[in-house]
């Protein structure tokens, strides 16, 4: 481009938008004891090779909204207070990645660069003292970096250094090597260090620094459990009420070692974790198990009925942790967790639907002044991780029906950070083949930046205040989009057929996720795709840049794999070749820098021994003291036991169309489940086939006896699913570890020892194994470690018909417990907790009982307060009770709510008064409630005060509606898919059950000519269109620092303008948009003026959440004018149930313009209470838009813009929050043809 230069520009929300400022004027004020007047918040861009005319058409386009935004090329900071912060370089920046992808939809041409940064500015009484304390608290030396406004100059790139040989390397002494491992940074020890000083004497030079990398990373904890593998040689149990227990248990592995012919196998953890499922298999217990040289996550064969055929399909699962990442950075490292555990059944093939997020944290109400040196506050990493993990699973499109967040003092020695997914493909896309020599391996998908090098031996390494401070590298940064195309690539048939053998990026990058699909490769690390120039070639192959993946395939379908990959609009190049040696091989620059043998970088290094010690077990009984009243307010108000909905509801629930639970029920959606419940994923056709998941872990039980604490939750995390209506049989396991920093105590190796044989024992007993696994054994920070963790996730399927919620139902009914026997360890007896399982399920499914709830760390108490919530019912405990059955421990039983009949002890009868109530003491529900959900409510904000403003509830009856020229019997609709789109298949799904033909187009804007031919398909496409369709989304992830603005850069291209032009004013077409369609839509003009204009000032928008996060649950919408001929079936007044997920949907318009569209029947429909009143409450009207309107129409109706997901439809869904969901807009929409 000519005449280009550089500019900053600085985008400020208008008064009235200033959302986010206030929000963090509130965060510091608290968290730092301030008093701060104001605080304003801009975005600063400093931009790279524009012409004036190309800034002048992105100011308002891009950068900002002239609605909502200033936009000026100055800001006079003389004699300001402001800290202005910036990303440090080679940390992924989505703002200025987006606003790229923005400006290129504007100039395909162009060749430009952007940088984003923060600048917050300050009322003049700011002292520095005070600043000082906000810079130290708002700016992560991790990630990022105070920013020198004085200077606009673009990304500085470092050096690009030559990789050389370790000169004198294989000369050390054995005196040397703990220095040297010191010096290099290294997570091996001395004793591996001199094995690979050793295998370099035999190969008769000094190695690369890149070699040395790779089998520092090869070798690590992270890479290959170390610490579980290291060989236990001695091992005692003290004495204690459970040793005999332990040492019973220790025989029976002992024994089954011997049964399956291991004795030559190494006696270590991994032995003890993973031995049980070994013996089940077989014993004939697993034979649903997959098989496989490629092991990706947990995956079981299981029979999906699917449109009425029985298919064969894979279910795959998998839990991740990134405890160390999280810690340092808590959003980057939060996000990444999930973006990793995602992409292990993703390279099984699956298609991951499922989520569910289980962390552990300090004192979070801990006061900021009184943080450890070189950590973060708890409140922090809590509140930062919570929108790193929700960001991500949000944009990629994945439902996280189950959040939950412990509570433990040890937890500040390092974080919990755990995802679960579940997945599902059809077998026949299957393949799985050992590589054959000529095969290529192509890699596609992110590009390769400095984000995570290191950070699989950092998360390896024991951590002190200033080893976190060289940490920024280690952390990975996440980009969602880019994993959603994986997900679309990997679900097509026809390129999961091609792949041989697939694995995903994680820890140790190219040279694990490369180096581990053969035994024989040449790696060409010049053809990696790389984010900046710059890079060396060490960094390039151990940085762990995430959402990119390799493959094997023959080397006749290359060729075509990349086409395939092109189409879902990823960059895909082939970096290797299967060769026949069995060595490693990387060239770069012309020079081989990595020449290793297979078997020695398989040998994991030196052989380790240890001795194990279980220290004497304590009692972990609870100890009851108090009234009733007391008691059952502690638990309310408990930590562990309290309200998690303001955590929970940023994560979206619904995206996929396939949520059988929402994560809290009842008519006021506040009884929280205890397992998540998802249909599985089968795309364009109907199934009534489910996956449960469940978790159990008790860190208070654990750490005074780790045997009993992964025994049961065992027990717990089965008895969940149990609960929520899953049958026993054919339930597998998979457990995280997580351990402090072990080193040479052998009774520090005896807590992860007695663990693993509790839950070894568990496994045995019950007949069900752990199929997989992570463990993480570096909780440590100086002399503070985390509690004993081993958390089990429990995973099944079933029929959507099956599954039961756990809220009481209806006053009156008894409610009962249903308890096994208990051994004289306090462990459930086998025979009776089989038996207890096989009882509650007959309940269910007979309808005797019609909720359930399995007690945990609240007993009996906490159960039935939580099952009472939901539909505002009490409950009047049975008098005989003592009040150590009501709060202690009771973990293998059942509380049912029964319809017929009582069984086991009869613990009270539901009430309709809403109160609970004991031996003559009685709680209001208001008191109770309130004591649960504000507890957190400072730090996960749920009930935010209900705004003074205009309300009315609107009604406009259409006696007449626009008709099209010409009929279609199947109506074509297309659906843009754009980067960040994510509901393109729930979308395609409900007009084709409603009779259209969709048509889903990706966009692709990986090059100018990428970009040419989107706009050019999608105008031609739209010739022979009936209606468009935007789907919901995060366009570019919502940036740069708002929604749809990729889309609207797209759809005011000429050709694609003219095109919609004349779909709506020739042809008499449909257009709709929810979530981030309708925020398109309203940003274009084309709601409520109908065509696509110049939007100014005086036009509605659609701005961020009164309660500062995103929200996700279901509302209730009012139907307050039919004139659309999308809600051409329904009747003014219909209320009808919808999901929200949204982060910016609060409507704003002037009072002039509102009452125009009123008059003129253009508000479609408004967010209601249970009454059907239109509110400003936010249990009801999540965003506070004004006059609580959710969807608006253009002036005939034909453009209908809305924010709830009403395409989110389906059968068996949101069986815990009852209404009718299905508005039928898209039938209306195809009758409107016909």
């Amino acid at each position: 481009m000519n005449n280009t230069t550089n500019y900053r520009i600085f985008v400020e929300k208008l008064p009235r938008f200033r959302v986010e400022a206030e929000s963090l004027r509130r965060e510091l004020n608290t968290n730092l004891n301030l008093s701060l007047g104001e605080v304003r918040l801009l975005c600063v861009y400093d931009l790279f090779g524009f012409s004036e005319e190309l800034l002048e058409k992105s100011r308002y386009t891009v950068f900002g909204e002239v609605v909502t935004d200033s936009v000026t090329d100055t800001f006079d900071l003389a004699g300001r207070k402001y800290i202005a912060v910036e990303y440090l370089p080679g940390q992924f920046d989505q703002r200025a990645a987006s606003a790229v992808d923005c400006v290129r939809l504007i100039d395909p041409e162009a060749r430009v660069d952007i940088r984003s940064s923060r600048l917050l500015v300050f009322d003049d009484k700011t002292t520095d003292g005070e600043l000082a304390k906000i810079r130290h608290y708002y700016i992560n030396a991790v990630e990022s970096r105070e920013k020198d406004l004085s200077v606009l100059s673009d990304m500085e790139q470092a050096e690009v250094k030559p990789v050389g040989a370790l000169e004198g390397f294989r000369e050390m002494a054995d005196s040397e090597l703990e220095p040297y491992c010191k010096t290099m940074g290294l997570a091996m020890n001395a004793d591996d260090l001199r094995e690979v000083v050793k295998y370099f004497r035999s190969e008769g030079r000094d190695p690369y620094e890149t070699e040395l990398r790779i089998l520092d990373t090869y070798w690590s904890d992270h890479c290959r459990h170390t610490t579980f593998t290291t060989e236990l040689e001695g091992i005692t149990v003290e004495e204690s009420f459970v040793k005999e227990e332990i040492e019973d248990s220790l025989a029976l592995y002992l024994r089954i070692r011997r049964e399956l012919g291991r004795e030559h196998k190494s006696l270590c953890l991994m032995d003890m974790a993973t031995i049980g499922a070994r013996y089940l298999r077989q014993k004939g217990l697993l034979d649903d198990l997959e098989v496989s040289e490629e092991n990706n996550a947990c995956s079981v064969y299981i029979d999906v009925d699917v449109d009425g055929r029985t298919e064969k399909w894979l279910l795959q699962f998998k839990n991740e942790t990134h405890n160390h990442p999280t810690e340092i950075e808590p959003f980057g490292g939060a996000s990444t967790c999930l973006g990793g555990a995602i992409r292990d059944p993703l390279s099984g093939r699956s298609y991951v639907y499922q989520a569910m997020r289980v962390t552990g944290a300090g004192n979070i109400y801990l006061p900021v002044s009184e943080t450890l040196s070189g950590k973060l506050p708890q409140s922090v990493i809590s509140k930062k991780a919570a929108a790193g993990y929700s960001s991500y699973g949000n944009q990629i499109g994945l439902a996280t029906t189950h959040v939950r967040e412990i509570y433990h003092d040890d937890y500040v020695a390092k974080r919990l950070e755990v995802g679960a997914v579940v997945g599902a493909v059809k077998a026949a896309n299957v393949r799985r083949e050992r590589p054959a020599p000529g095969d290529k391996i192509i890699m596609f998908g992110g590009r390769t930046g400095r984000d995570g090098i290191g950070g699989a031996t950092g998360s390896s390494k024991e951590h002190d205040a200033k080893s976190l401070e060289t940490c920024g590298s280690e952390v990975q940064k996440g980009n969602a989009p880019e994993e959603r195309k994986l997900q679309r690539l990997f679900r097509n048939g026809e390129a999961s057929r091609l792949i041989k053998r697939c694995n995903d990026f994680g820890a140790g990058g190219v040279s694990v996720a490369i180096g581990e699909l053969a035994d024989g490769l040449e790696i060409d690390l010049n053809a990696v795709p790389k984010k900046y120039d710059g890079l060396d070639g060490t960094e390039l192959a151990i940085s762990e840049s995430q959402e990119r993946m390799a493959v094997v395939v023959e080397a006749k379908d290359a060729a075509r794999f990349l086409e395939l990959a092109a189409t879902e609009n990823l960059n895909a190049v082939p970096v290797a070749v299967v060769t026949e040696s069995p060595r490693l091989v990387m060239n770069w620059n012309g020079k081989k820098i990595c020449d290793i043998s297979r078997e020695f970088l398989n040998s994991n290094g030196a052989a380790k021994h240890m001795d194990a010690a279980a220290e004497k077990a304590q009692s972990y009984g609870k100890a009851v003291t108090g009234s009733f009243a007391e008691n059952f307010l502690a638990v309310a108000s408990d930590l562990n036991t309290c309200s998690k909905r303001g955590l929970s509801e940023r994560f979206d629930s619904t995206i996929g169309a396939g949520t059988v639970l929402m994560p809290f029920g009842g008519k006021y959606q506040l009884t929280p489940i205890q397992a998540m419940v998802q249909k599985i994923s089968v795309e364009k056709m109907h199934t009534d086939d489910c996956s449960f998941m469940a978790f159990g872990y008790n860190p208070f039980i654990t750490s005074a006896s780790p045997y009993h604490g992964a025994y049961l939750a065992v027990v717990e995390s089965v008895c969940k699913l149990i609960a929520s209506g899953a049958s026993f049989e054919d339930t597998y396991l998979t457990f995280q570890e997580y351990f402090e920093r072990l080193g040479k105590d052998p009774k520090r190796w005896g807590k992860p020892l007695a663990a693993l044989l509790g839950a070894f024992r568990a496994q045995m007993e019950l007949g069900i194994g752990a199929i997989g696994g992570k463990d993480s054994m570096s909780g440590s920070f100086e002399k503070l470690d985390v509690p004993p963790t081993l958390v089990s996730f429990a995973v099944t399927t079933g029929k959507t018909g099956e599954v039961v919620s756990p809220e009481f139902k209806a006053a009156g009914h008894k409610v009962c417990l249903l308890t096994p026997a208990y051994d004289e360890n306090g462990l459930p007896e086998t025979a009776s907790l089989l038996e207890t399982f096989d009882t509650v399920t007959k309940l269910l499914r007979s309808g005797r009982a019609v909720a359930a709830y399995t007690p945990g760390m609240g007993g009996i108490a906490e159960a039935v307060m939580k099952m009472g919530f939901g539909n505002g019912l009490g409950f009047a405990f049975d008098d005989a009770l003592t009040l150590d059955e009501l709060f202690g421990y009771t973990y293998g039983s059942f509380v049912l709510e029964m319809a017929d009949g009582i069984v086991g002890k009869v613990l009270g009868v539901t009430t309709a008064d809403g109160s609970f109530s004991y031996h003559g003491e009685a709680l209001s529900q208001t008191q109770v409630l309130g004591a649960y959900e504000d507890k957190l409510e400072s730090v996960y904000a749920c009930n935010i005060p209900t705004p003074a403003q205009n309300m009315e509830t609107f009604s406009y009856e259409a006696t007449q509606r626009k008709a099209p020229a010409v009929k279609v019997a199947k109506p074509k609709v297309l659906i843009p898919a754009f980067p960040g789109t994510n509901c393109e298949y729930d979308s395609a799904k409900a007009v084709r059950d409603a009779g259209a033909e969709p048509e889903i187009i990706v966009i692709n804007n990986l090059s100018a000519d990428g970009i040419a031919r989107s706009v050019e398909r999608f105008a031609n496409e739209l010739k022979t269109a009936q209606m468009v369709f935007i789907p919901g989304g995060f366009s570019g992830g919502d940036e740069p620092d708002g929604s749809g603005k990729f889309i609207t850069a797209f759809f005011r291209n000429a050709a694609v303008k003219e095109g919609v032009t004349a779909l709506l004013e020739q042809r008499d077409g449909l257009m709709c948009g929810i979530c981030n369609g309708f925020q398109a839509l309203i940003k274009l003009g084309l709601v409520p003026y109908g065509k696509i204009i110049d939007t100014d000032e005086t036009c509605p928008t659609l701005t961020f959440n009164n309660i500062s996060r995103h929200q996700s649950r279901i509302v209730r919408t009012r139907v307050a004018s039919n004139k659309s001929p999308w809600l051409a079936l329904t009747n003014v007044g219909d209320v009808y149930n919808v999901p929200i997920s949204h982060g910016e949907g609060k409507f704003l318009a002037s009072e002039e313009l509102i009452r125009q569209l009123a008059a003129n029947g253009q508000i479609a429909t408004q967010y209601v209470d249970l009454d059907g009143n239109a509110t400003a409450d936010v249990h009801f009207n999540p965003n506070g838009s004004l006059y609580a309107i959710e969807g608006i129409t253009s002036p005939d109706g034909r453009v209908f813009g809305k924010m709830g997901h009403s395409e989110r439809i389906g059968s068996g869904l949101y069986k815990n929050v009852p209404g009718e969901y299905n508005i039928r807009m898209f039938e209306a929409a195809v009758k409107y043809f016909r």
